[in-house]
């Protein structure tokens, strides 16, 4: 691995809790990690430890095979050739963009110096804008000047805190494409911290959700959404909902009885042995409810949200399970209204019973 954190532990004093606990994960060279999390769940904690801006209590971080970080080991940042792009860009408003990009380059020839900025301006789509300051630029502009000027020294690895945090919905996750393009050109390895799963979905090879100081999982987006390790995982990643079952045996097969019907052909099911009298709460995502008006489980309408091409439906069955289910925009009902639903799952995301379902 290009990098590897081994049961990494950090605290802060004064603090009961380890703001990162055992935490391990791995990336090769050329991926793009991302963690991802509620706030003060120790992402950005993990990030800065990485870069060497954090002390590490117990465990270790290793770079190329080598120990950077342990109890007894911590080589100064400036020796671990990482480079950071913050989420307030960081740039200089009185130095141009050549000069901005040039920052951390200084020890190169001139000529050096002018060829590597119009390269990594080129790589970010901003060639021939050397002579241009920051506030002639859009945020997305900005945002893109600091990740020049973070690759310019060639560092081996790039550290990316909430970087878009601070720019429009809809440019985030077009900029997340960009900048995962950007990197992957530069043969780039990264690490990369976003709150938003959409921008992580985006930009990320592999994902790690965090959790009060704890890696929950860290695998691809399509693991994390259909294969999710942890009860905090399925809660967090999507939209769905947990909801009472209870598995039975049938001849060969296992079938979910749930309170939208009985989930069959399910691959990957648990056996009815694994909970105490097969019974347990599954995961039902919005797109696992499909909207029937010949299914005899009805639920109401009891929140709607226009997502363009379709709606998000937040429905109420009568015995006062909540389900949501992605319906298409076409099928526009009243709130209050009474709807068919099934069921409609190709394996099926299982987890011991709670006193309480609650929403994802």
């Amino acid at each position: 691995m290009f990098l590897e954190v081994s049961q990494l532990e950090v605290r802060y004093a004064g603090r009961p809790r380890a703001a990162v606990q055992n935490v391990s994960l791995g990336l090769r060279a050329g991926d793009i990690g991302v963690l991802i999390g509620p706030s003060g769940c120790g992402k950005t904690t993990l990030l800065r430890a990485v870069a060497g801006l954090e002390p590490v209590f117990g465990g270790q971080i290793s770079l190329t095979q080598q120990v950077v970080s342990s109890a007894s080991v911590s080589v100064p940042p400036e020796q671990r050739r990482i480079g950071m792009v913050f989420q307030d860009y960081a740039l200089f408003p009185h130095l141009s963009v050549g000069r901005n990009v040039a920052f951390g380059i200084h020890h190169l020839p001139r000529a050096a110096q002018a060829a590597r900025v119009a390269e990594v301006l080129a790589l970010v789509g901003l060639e021939g804008s050397e002579q241009r300051f920051p506030h002639e630029l859009s945020g997305g502009q900005q945002q893109r000047v600091a990740l020049a000027r973070a690759l310019a020294p060639r560092p081996q690895l790039m550290l990316l805190d909430e970087p878009f945090s601070n720019l429009d919905v809809d440019l985030r996750e077009r900029l997340a494409h960009e900048v995962r393009g950007i990197l992957k050109a530069a043969g780039a390895t990264a690490l990369f911290v976003t709150h938003d799963q959409l921008e992580a979905f985006a930009i990320g090879d592999v994902i790690g959700v965090m959790h009060e100081g704890r890696l929950h999982q860290w695998d691809d987006a399509y693991t994390l959404y259909h294969r999710p390790a942890t009860r905090f995982v399925a809660d967090f990643i999507g939209h769905g909902v947990f909801a009472p079952a209870t598995l039975v045996q049938r001849g060969d097969n296992v079938v979910a009885q749930t309170p939208v019907g009985e989930l069959t052909d399910l691959a990957e099911c648990p056996l009815p042995a694994s909970y105490p009298g097969g019974e347990c709460d599954v995961l039902l995502r919005a797109d696992d409810i499909v909207h029937d008006d010949a299914s005899p489980v009805q639920a109401q309408i009891v929140r709607k949200s226009f997502r363009g091409s379709e709606f998000l439906y937040t429905l109420r069955l009568a015995s006062g399970q909540s389900v949501l289910a992605h319906v298409p925009s076409h099928h526009d009902h009243a709130v209050g209204e009474w709807i068919g639903i099934r069921a409609e799952a190709d394996h099926v995301v299982t987890f011991p019973r709670e006193a309480e379902a609650g929403t994802a």
